[in-house]
């Protein structure tokens, strides 16, 4: 094949370079990837469909020679120190107006030094957030693209074929400035963090609480998904509780250990919200759950030396069983997780809002939910909701202020609380429905007793308050 015929090139043919790289290529465009491995290369052309051009290649050298200018080359290695070797390789190969791509999980401050680096010697580098797993990238993920608009231009034909789509429209779009990309694609991710939890939360109340089956979770959860609550995570939980163990012949889901991993995006998440003064507490339950849930060995003797103490305290064990309907409790329960999931994107796209400005990102939110409407692990029926809402006021710092969701939220509340006191009066830990609730109670309040708190600094370290009734900083000499 002559030498500069390639459209796309690709650095990395793990399964998620590979997979992308396919995809590419099935809509008819000519891919190559490297790989240092010969048997990724081999592996990812063997992969290729019938009709479609790939070729991977084991030296930088040669993707490079072969690709179009300017080249777009995408990098899907590990996040840090690997992607910046990549393009120290890449920077005498390529020319000025080629395009880098990191499609990796990169810290977003990461991706605006490389941005910064790269600008002066005239090579566009565009950080994308890429969700939907490999499946996703093999026949649609969502993407969320940032940086250099004008190389998001030149990228658009490529993205919008390969990425999935609502409605015929692309779940891919410019995300803003900067690191924008990997910033909006760090907070789909604490947003998933939360919303895993909830389900998780419902399931035990569910389970260990109502003492419903696995069969009639997966009942429950399958006909969740076919109201408000449709959605990737409440379709794929539905279809754990039916996968059986081959090995124990019981529910697969019975036999997993209660530990969960990260990746650290959820933590990111997290303390850069901290950084930026905003209140994400269902994000960061859901953050603090997993640390808790590490924590087996002591857990284990937790239960052991308290529930002897209580027995002991009380002459009674503390009850899992619930003395509900379960119809009842089934009901509660899904409405408390709608509103609760509702609230944890409140939570997230607040924190976009608050970066847009902060971090002058720029941020069009109405593309955020727009490219998270399908591919992505997020996606949902609500996002069509948000992405109303934000046609109505783009610029709406939170979404609790549009009418039409304060309505949808308020009509699930009254289930949330009763989710969350069946839990605290039963012993369940449900942080994530708890925070959402308080989230919800302390923004929907017009007075909160903060003032007192204002109180006590002045009086301990005089830091001065203000007032209700005029203007200025006040001290008082506390008695």
């Amino acid at each position: 094949m002559d030498n500069q015929t390639f459209d796309f090139g690709m650095v990395g043919l793990g399964v998620m370079g590979r997979n992308l790289l396919l995809n590419v290529a099935d809509h008819g465009f000519k891919a190559i990837g490297f790989d240092k491995d010969p048997k990724k290369t081999s592996d990812f052309e063997a992969a290729a469909s019938a009709g479609t051009t790939v070729k991977g290649v084991n030296t930088l050298e040669e993707m490079v020679a072969q690709l179009a200018m300017p080249r777009r080359i995408m990098i899907l290695v590990p996040a840090g120190k690997p992607v910046d070797d990549v393009i120290e390789s890449l920077l005498p190969l390529v020319s000025k107006g080629d395009i880098i791509i990191d499609g990796g999980n990169t810290y977003y401050t990461d991706t605006l030094r490389r941005y910064e680096y790269l600008q002066p010697k005239g090579i566009h580098f565009i950080g994308i957030g890429v969700s939907g797993g490999e499946e996703g990238a093999r026949f649609g993920p969502s993407m969320m693209p940032g940086g250099d608009e004008s190389a998001w231009q030149q990228l658009k034909p490529v993205l919008t074929s390969i990425a999935a789509k609502v409605n015929g429209e692309a779940c891919v779009d410019y995300m803003g400035k900067g690191a924008a990309g990997h910033f909006v694609k760090m907070v789909h991710n604490g947003i998933e963090y939360a919303i895993m939890q909830l389900i998780c939360e419902t399931y035990d109340l569910l389970h260990r609480g109502g003492k419903f089956s696995n069969e009639e979770l997966h009942e429950l959860f399958s006909n969740w998904n076919d109201g408000e609550l449709k959605s990737y995570l409440i379709e794929i939980t539905a279809a754990i509780f039916k996968q059986m163990d081959p090995e124990t012949g019981k529910h697969l889901v019975d036999s997993i250990l209660d530990k969960a991993g990260s990746k650290g995006t959820g933590k990111w998440t997290s303390q850069i919200a901290m950084d930026l003064g905003v209140a994400i507490p269902t994000i960061d339950m859901a953050v603090t759950m997993r640390t808790i849930s590490a924590l087996k060995s002591d857990r284990l003797a937790a239960e052991k030396l308290h529930r002897e103490m209580q027995i002991r305290l009380t002459n009674a064990a503390s009850a899992t069983s619930l003395s509900l309907d379960k119809k009842e409790l089934a009901e509660d329960c899904r409405k408390a997780l709608f509103a609760a999931i509702i609230l944890s994107y409140v939570q997230g796209m607040s924190m976009l809002h608050t970066a847009s400005k902060d971090l002058a990102m720029d941020i069009p939110l109405h593309n955020a939910v727009k490219v998270w409407r399908g591919g992505c692990i997020i996606r949902s029926t609500l996002l069509g909701t948000f992405y109303e809402a934000y046609q109505r006021n783009p610029a709406i710092s939170n979404l609790l202020l549009d009418d039409a969701i304060a309505e949808l939220v308020t009509q699930q509340i009254g289930s949330l609380r009763k989710a969350v006191s069946l839990a605290a009066l039963n012993g369940f830990a449900a942080g994530g429905l708890m925070n959402a609730l308080t989230y919800y109670d302390a923004f929907t309040t017009a007075r909160l007793p903060l003032n007192l708190l204002q109180a006590q600094r002045d009086y301990f370290g005089a830091h001065t308050y203000e007032r209700i009734d005029r203007e200025g900083k006040f001290h008082t000499q506390w008695t």
